[in-house]
Protein backbone atom coordinates (compact mmCIF):
# COMPACT_ATOMS: atom_id res chain seq x y z
CA UNK A 1 0.00 0.00 0.00
CA UNK A 2 1.26 3.21 -0.81
CA UNK A 3 2.23 5.83 1.59
CA UNK A 4 0.79 9.18 2.31
CA UNK A 5 3.02 11.75 1.30
CA UNK A 6 0.77 14.91 1.77
CA UNK A 7 -1.87 14.95 4.89
CA UNK A 8 -3.88 17.91 5.46
CA UNK A 9 -5.58 17.62 8.73
CA UNK A 10 -8.40 20.50 10.17
CA UNK A 11 -7.76 23.04 8.37
CA UNK A 12 -9.24 26.50 8.23
CA UNK A 13 -7.50 30.06 7.03
CA UNK A 14 -9.45 33.43 8.09
CA UNK A 15 -8.04 36.63 6.34
CA UNK A 16 -8.84 39.77 7.94
CA UNK A 17 -9.17 43.45 6.43
CA UNK A 18 -11.40 46.89 7.15
CA UNK A 19 -14.53 44.96 6.60
CA UNK A 20 -13.73 41.76 8.98
CA UNK A 21 -13.07 38.37 8.95
CA UNK A 22 -13.84 36.26 5.94
CA UNK A 23 -13.51 32.67 6.31
CA UNK A 24 -12.05 31.00 3.28
CA UNK A 25 -10.94 27.34 4.51
CA UNK A 26 -13.42 25.15 7.29
CA UNK A 27 -11.94 22.33 8.15
CA UNK A 28 -10.60 20.74 5.50
CA UNK A 29 -9.07 17.21 5.23
CA UNK A 30 -7.48 15.08 3.45
CA UNK A 31 -4.21 13.04 2.09
CA UNK A 32 -2.16 12.38 -1.06
CA UNK A 33 -0.78 8.85 -1.35
CA UNK A 34 2.66 8.50 -3.43
CA UNK A 35 1.68 8.03 -6.92
CA UNK A 36 -1.83 9.53 -6.84
CA UNK A 37 -2.83 12.32 -8.82
CA UNK A 38 -5.57 14.07 -6.34
CA UNK A 39 -8.03 17.33 -7.83
CA UNK A 40 -9.08 19.82 -5.13
CA UNK A 41 -12.48 20.82 -7.30
CA UNK A 42 -14.90 23.22 -5.91
CA UNK A 43 -16.12 26.93 -7.80
CA UNK A 44 -13.98 29.32 -8.21
CA UNK A 45 -13.39 31.82 -5.29
CA UNK A 46 -14.03 28.52 -3.03
CA UNK A 47 -10.66 29.03 -1.57
CA UNK A 48 -8.74 26.13 -3.54
CA UNK A 49 -5.63 28.37 -4.42
CA UNK A 50 -5.11 29.73 -1.25
CA UNK A 51 -5.04 25.78 -0.16
CA UNK A 52 -2.21 25.36 -2.65
CA UNK A 53 -0.44 28.68 -0.97
CA UNK A 54 -0.41 26.98 2.34
CA UNK A 55 0.91 23.29 0.80
CA UNK A 56 4.05 25.37 -0.14
CA UNK A 57 4.18 27.49 2.85
CA UNK A 58 4.03 30.91 0.75
CA UNK A 59 0.55 31.61 3.65
CA UNK A 60 0.12 30.46 7.01
CA UNK A 61 -3.30 28.58 7.92
CA UNK A 62 -5.00 30.08 10.87
CA UNK A 63 -5.20 26.75 12.40
CA UNK A 64 -5.07 22.80 11.23
CA UNK A 65 -2.15 20.47 10.71
CA UNK A 66 -0.46 19.93 7.37
CA UNK A 67 2.44 17.00 7.05
CA UNK A 68 4.55 16.81 3.55
CA UNK A 69 7.05 14.22 3.61
CA UNK A 70 8.34 15.12 0.33
CA UNK A 71 9.65 17.82 -2.09
CA UNK A 72 7.10 20.18 -3.43
CA UNK A 73 7.12 21.71 -7.34
CA UNK A 74 4.80 24.76 -8.19
CA UNK A 75 3.15 25.09 -11.58
CA UNK A 76 0.98 28.50 -11.76
CA UNK A 77 -1.48 28.95 -13.25
CA UNK A 78 0.01 30.79 -15.97
CA UNK A 79 3.40 29.91 -17.42
CA UNK A 80 5.34 32.86 -16.76
CA UNK A 81 8.04 32.20 -19.23
CA UNK A 82 10.21 35.33 -19.56
CA UNK A 83 9.93 36.03 -23.10
CA UNK A 84 13.79 36.93 -23.38
CA UNK A 85 14.96 33.79 -22.31
CA UNK A 86 15.18 30.65 -24.76
CA UNK A 87 13.19 27.75 -23.91
CA UNK A 88 15.99 25.59 -22.23
CA UNK A 89 16.97 29.13 -20.12
CA UNK A 90 13.49 29.46 -19.03
CA UNK A 91 13.46 25.55 -17.80
CA UNK A 92 16.84 25.90 -16.03
CA UNK A 93 15.67 29.39 -14.12
CA UNK A 94 15.06 27.10 -11.00
CA UNK A 95 18.60 25.25 -11.19
CA UNK A 96 19.82 28.55 -11.28
CA UNK A 97 18.25 30.14 -8.46
CA UNK A 98 19.93 26.78 -6.60
CA UNK A 99 23.10 27.30 -7.81
CA UNK A 100 22.71 24.33 -10.13
CA UNK A 101 22.65 25.35 -13.78
CA UNK A 102 25.89 23.50 -14.31
CA UNK A 103 25.04 20.29 -12.32
CA UNK A 104 26.12 17.41 -14.84
CA UNK A 105 23.50 15.19 -12.90
CA UNK A 106 20.04 18.12 -13.10
CA UNK A 107 21.71 18.75 -17.03
CA UNK A 108 21.33 15.22 -17.97
CA UNK A 109 17.63 15.13 -16.34
CA UNK A 110 16.72 18.40 -18.34
CA UNK A 111 18.13 17.09 -21.92
CA UNK A 112 15.65 13.72 -21.16
CA UNK A 113 12.87 15.47 -20.03
CA UNK A 114 13.08 18.10 -23.36
CA UNK A 115 13.99 14.94 -25.71
CA UNK A 116 11.07 12.74 -24.35
CA UNK A 117 8.16 14.94 -24.35
CA UNK A 118 9.25 16.75 -27.38
CA UNK A 119 10.62 19.84 -26.66
CA UNK A 120 14.01 18.99 -27.86
CA UNK A 121 14.06 20.56 -30.81
CA UNK A 122 12.44 24.05 -29.80
CA UNK A 123 15.01 24.71 -26.97
CA UNK A 124 16.44 27.51 -28.31
CA UNK A 125 13.32 29.11 -29.51
CA UNK A 126 11.49 31.85 -27.45
CA UNK A 127 8.48 31.34 -25.97
CA UNK A 128 6.55 33.49 -28.43
CA UNK A 129 7.12 31.37 -30.85
CA UNK A 130 5.60 28.28 -29.04
CA UNK A 131 1.58 27.62 -29.32
CA UNK A 132 -0.14 27.78 -25.97
CA UNK A 133 -0.17 23.84 -25.06
CA UNK A 134 3.61 23.56 -26.12
CA UNK A 135 3.96 26.69 -23.64
CA UNK A 136 2.17 25.00 -21.26
CA UNK A 137 4.61 21.90 -21.83
CA UNK A 138 7.65 23.89 -20.90
CA UNK A 139 6.44 24.82 -17.81
CA UNK A 140 5.88 21.29 -16.72
CA UNK A 141 9.10 20.54 -17.74
CA UNK A 142 10.72 23.51 -15.43
CA UNK A 143 9.17 22.53 -12.62
CA UNK A 144 10.47 18.61 -13.01
CA UNK A 145 13.73 20.56 -13.89
CA UNK A 146 14.42 20.41 -9.88
CA UNK A 147 12.98 16.99 -9.28
CA UNK A 148 10.13 17.11 -7.14
CA UNK A 149 8.33 14.30 -6.00
CA UNK A 150 4.94 16.47 -5.56
CA UNK A 151 3.59 18.89 -8.38
CA UNK A 152 1.13 21.27 -7.38
CA UNK A 153 -0.97 22.49 -10.62
CA UNK A 154 -2.97 25.74 -10.04
CA UNK A 155 -5.65 25.11 -12.96
CA UNK A 156 -2.89 24.81 -15.79
CA UNK A 157 -5.10 24.30 -18.56
CA UNK A 158 -7.47 27.52 -18.16
CA UNK A 159 -5.27 29.57 -20.15
CA UNK A 160 -6.10 27.17 -23.07
CA UNK A 161 -9.07 26.81 -25.59
CA UNK A 162 -10.68 23.54 -25.67
CA UNK A 163 -9.08 21.28 -28.07
CA UNK A 164 -6.00 22.48 -26.62
CA UNK A 165 -6.98 21.82 -23.05
CA UNK A 166 -8.02 18.40 -23.71
CA UNK A 167 -4.46 17.30 -25.65
CA UNK A 168 -2.38 19.13 -23.00
CA UNK A 169 -4.07 17.06 -19.88
CA UNK A 170 -3.65 14.02 -21.63
CA UNK A 171 0.01 15.58 -21.89
CA UNK A 172 0.42 16.18 -17.99
CA UNK A 173 -1.47 13.33 -17.25
CA UNK A 174 1.19 11.14 -19.10
CA UNK A 175 4.25 13.16 -17.83
CA UNK A 176 2.81 12.93 -14.51
CA UNK A 177 2.39 9.55 -14.80
CA UNK A 178 5.79 8.08 -16.68
CA UNK A 179 7.86 10.43 -14.37
CA UNK A 180 6.21 8.70 -11.18
CA UNK A 181 5.14 12.03 -9.61
CA UNK A 182 2.58 12.83 -7.52
CA UNK A 183 0.06 15.65 -7.84
CA UNK A 184 -2.14 18.18 -6.59
CA UNK A 185 -4.69 19.95 -8.91
CA UNK A 186 -6.51 22.61 -8.68
CA UNK A 187 -9.92 23.25 -10.94
CA UNK A 188 -13.71 23.91 -11.23
CA UNK A 189 -13.91 21.83 -14.45
CA UNK A 190 -15.73 18.66 -13.16
CA UNK A 191 -14.94 16.52 -16.58
CA UNK A 192 -11.52 17.46 -16.00
CA UNK A 193 -11.18 16.70 -12.70
CA UNK A 194 -12.33 13.20 -13.29
CA UNK A 195 -10.50 12.41 -16.05
CA UNK A 196 -7.22 13.41 -14.83
CA UNK A 197 -7.46 12.23 -10.99
CA UNK A 198 -7.10 8.88 -9.13
CA UNK A 199 -8.80 10.89 -6.09
CA UNK A 200 -11.31 13.79 -6.45
CA UNK A 201 -11.91 15.98 -3.24
CA UNK A 202 -14.74 18.14 -4.05
CA UNK A 203 -15.30 21.43 -2.20
CA UNK A 204 -17.94 23.99 -1.30
CA UNK A 205 -17.95 27.08 -2.20
CA UNK A 206 -16.54 29.75 0.32
CA UNK A 207 -15.89 29.21 3.39
CA UNK A 208 -14.80 25.61 1.92
CA UNK A 209 -15.29 22.47 3.55
CA UNK A 210 -15.29 19.02 1.79
CA UNK A 211 -18.19 18.01 0.46
CA UNK A 212 -16.76 13.83 -0.43
CA UNK A 213 -13.89 12.67 -1.47
CA UNK A 214 -14.28 9.93 -4.46
CA UNK A 215 -11.84 7.21 -5.63
CA UNK A 216 -11.75 7.47 -9.39
CA UNK A 217 -11.77 3.80 -10.59
CA UNK A 218 -11.86 3.52 -14.45
CA UNK A 219 -10.78 0.74 -16.10
CA UNK A 220 -10.04 1.68 -19.92
CA UNK A 221 -8.75 -0.38 -22.60
CA UNK A 222 -5.05 -0.22 -23.39
CA UNK A 223 -3.08 2.76 -21.47
CA UNK A 224 -4.84 4.78 -19.69
CA UNK A 225 -5.05 8.74 -20.70
CA UNK A 226 -7.95 11.61 -19.64
CA UNK A 227 -9.13 11.38 -23.07
CA UNK A 228 -9.96 7.28 -23.05
CA UNK A 229 -11.56 7.70 -19.95
CA UNK A 230 -14.00 10.63 -20.83
CA UNK A 231 -15.71 7.96 -23.16
CA UNK A 232 -16.24 5.16 -20.52
CA UNK A 233 -20.19 4.95 -19.16
CA UNK A 234 -19.09 5.23 -15.59
CA UNK A 235 -17.10 8.63 -16.07
CA UNK A 236 -20.67 10.03 -16.68
CA UNK A 237 -21.86 8.37 -13.26
CA UNK A 238 -18.93 9.89 -11.58
CA UNK A 239 -19.91 13.77 -13.82
CA UNK A 240 -23.69 13.33 -12.15
CA UNK A 241 -22.92 12.47 -8.60
CA UNK A 242 -20.33 15.40 -8.39
CA UNK A 243 -22.97 17.61 -10.11
CA UNK A 244 -25.30 16.67 -7.78
CA UNK A 245 -22.84 17.28 -4.77
CA UNK A 246 -21.83 21.00 -6.05
CA UNK A 247 -25.32 21.67 -6.89
CA UNK A 248 -26.79 20.77 -3.21
CA UNK A 249 -23.98 23.46 -1.97
CA UNK A 250 -25.68 26.08 -4.02
CA UNK A 251 -28.78 25.45 -2.42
Amino acid sequence: MNKNIVEVKNLNKTFYNKQGEINVLNDINFSLQEGEILTLLGPSGSGKSTLLNILTNLIKPTSGEIQINAKIGYMFQKDNLLDWRNIYDNITIGLEIQKKKNDIESKNRIDNLLKTYGLWDFRNMHPKELSGGMRQRVALIRTLSVDPDVLLLDEPFSALDYQSRLLVCDDVYKIIKNENKSAILVTHDISEAISISDKVVVLSKRPAKVINVHQININVEGEKSPLKTRNVPKFQTYFNTIWKELQSDEI
